[in-house]
C-alpha cells in the first residue's frame, strides 16, 4: 500500500516538472488545492524525516540484518526527496501556500531544520569515500548526499513561503522571525555558502544536482541558490509587517549588518532589488528600531513532529525490527515485481502519458507560445 502511494507521489512529481516546463501547471495546482492534498504531503514529508532520524540508524546497526537488496530502503529515503521536489515545483503559487492552512507551520519548522543542517556543514564539504562500501555504509553515503540536496530544495520552498508574508497567519510570521530567527540563519548561509567550495585551488559550486568547476569569468555570477537566499531576506526584512514584529536587538542588528560587505555593485547589478536592502541596512546602522510590541495572543504551534514523536517514543527499535521482517526483507519474486513496477513508472510511455498537451491558441487552434498575462489560463500564437 505504501509503495503504491510512493508511486503516485513519483508520478505527481514527474507531472509537475513536465507541466512546469511547458507553463501548464495550473491544472495540477488546482487539483492539489481542491482535494486538500498539500497538508497530506507535508505530513508525509515529516513522517519520512522522522523515519530517517529514528528508524534508519537502528536498521544500519542491526548485525543480523543482511538484506538481499537495499533497494526497498533506498525507496523510503528517496520518498522525502520526491515530496520536497514536488512542493518546490508547486509552492510558487499563492493558492498552494494558502491551502497548506495550519500545516504551513510544520513546513516552516521542517525548512528551518534543513537550513540549520546546511549552515552547520563544515568548510570541507567533500567527503572521502571508501573504495568499497558495504550495504549499510553505501546507504548512509546515499542518505547524506540526498540530505544535502533535500536541504537545498527546502531553501527554495522557504523562499516561496516568504513571498506570501502578507497572507500568512500571524503565527507563521512569529515562528519565522522570532522562534527560529530565520533572518540571522539566512545571513549564516550568505556568509558560509555551503553550495560553494574550493578544491585543489578551483572554485566549485553545486548546481542542478552536481558540483561544477566555475571558470574565473563566472566566479562573481549569482547562482539560483544565492538568489533564493537574497530574495528570502528581502521578503523578511523589507515587509512592513515583518519589520513591526522582528526584534532588532543588538545581536540581530550586528548579524544583519554583516550583509553590507556582500552587497557589491556586481551583485546589485544582477539583482537590482538589493538596492532597497542596501538602503535599509544603511538606515539600520544609524538608528535603534523600537522593540516589537508584545501582543497578548494565542498562537498556533507546529504539531505533526511532536505528535509522531510522542506516539512512538520508546518503540523505535521494535518498529525497525518489524519493518525488517515485513518490509525490508522481500523475497526474490517480490523484488522482481517491485522492479517491474518501477520500470513501468519511469517508462517513456508513462512520461508521455503524464506530459500535458502542448497549449493551443484560443483563436485559431494552432500551437501557442504566449500565455495571457492577466488570467494566466488562455494561450495565443501571437500578441
Amino acid at each position: 500500500r505504501w509503495l503504491r502511494q510512493h508511486e503516485c507521489v513519483e508520478k505527481l512529481n514527474m507531472h509537475a516538472i513536465l507541466s512546469a516546463s511547458t507553463g501548464q501547471e495550473q491544472l495540477l495546482t488546482e487539483l492539489l488545492v481542491t482535494y486538500a492534498k498539500i497538508p497530506v504531503l507535508i505530513g508525509e514529508l515529516i513522517s519520512v524525516e522522522i523515519w530517517k532520524h529514528k528508524i534508519f540508524p537502528v536498521l544500519c546497526r542491526l548485525e543480523d540484518f543482511k538484506p538481499r537488496s537495499t533497494f526497498p530502503i533506498y525507496v523510503v529515503l528517496h520518498h522525502e526527496a520526491s515530496i520536497i521536489n514536488l512542493l518546490e515545483t508547486v509552492f510558487f503559487y499563492k493558492e498552494i501556500c494558502e491551502s497548506a492552512e495550519d500545516s504551513i507551520l510544520d513546513l516552516i519548522d521542517y525548512c528551518y531544520r534543513k537550513l540549520t543542517l546546511l549552515a552547520a556543514r563544515s568548510s570541507n564539504r567533500q567527503t572521502v569515500t571508501p573504495a568499497v562500501l558495504v550495504p549499510p555504509q553505501e546507504l548512509q553515503q546515499q542518505a547524506e548526499t540526498m540530505e544535502f540536496e533535500i536541504s537545498l530544495k527546502a531553501l527554495s520552498v522557504l523562499r516561496f513561503i516568504t513571498d506570501q508574508v502578507e497572507s500568512l497567519p500571524l503565527s507563521a510570521l512569529t515562528q519565522m522571525l522570532n522562534t527560529h530567527n530565520l533572518p540571522c540563519l539566512l545571513v549564516e548561509l550568505v556568509e558560509h555558502c555551503p553550495w560553494s567550495c574550493r578544491e585543489a585551488g578551483k572554485l566549485k559550486k553545486f548546481e542542478n544536482g552536481a558540483w561544477h568547476v566555475v571558470p574565473p569569468e563566472d566566479q562573481v555570477k549569482m547562482t539560483k541558490l544565492d538568489g533564493q537566499v537574497w530574495l528570502a531576506l528581502l521578503n523578511l526584512l523589507l515587509s512592513p509587517e515583518c519589520q513591526r514584529k522582528y526584534h532588532f536587538d543588538g545581536f540581530n542588528k550586528s548579524q544583519l549588518l554583516k550583509l553590507r560587505a556582500f552587497l557589491t555593485d556586481v551583485l546589485i547589478d544582477q539583482l537590482p532589488n538589493l538596492v532597497e536592502m542596501q538602503r535599509f541596512l544603511s538606515h539600520l546602522a544609524v538608528t535603534e528600531p523600537a522593540p516589537p510590541k508584545k501582543d497578548l495572543v494565542l498562537e498556533q504551534v507546529p504539531v505533526i513532529w511532536d505528535h509522531i514523536l510522542k506516539k512512538n517514543t520508546g518503540k523505535w527499535e521494535a518498529i525497525a525490527k518489524h519493518q525488517v521482517k515485513r518490509v525490508f526483507s522481500p523475497t526474490e519474486e517480490e523484488l522482481k515485481l517491485q522492479a517491474h513496477r518501477w520500470a513501468q513508472t519511469y517508462s517513456l510511455d508513462m512520461m508521455e502519458a503524464l506530459a500535458p498537451d502542448k497549449p493551443r491558441c484560443r483563436v485559431c487552434g494552432a500551437e501557442a507560445a504566449k500565455r495571457c498575462s492577466r488570467c494566466r489560463n488562455e494561450w495565443y500564437c501571437t500578441r
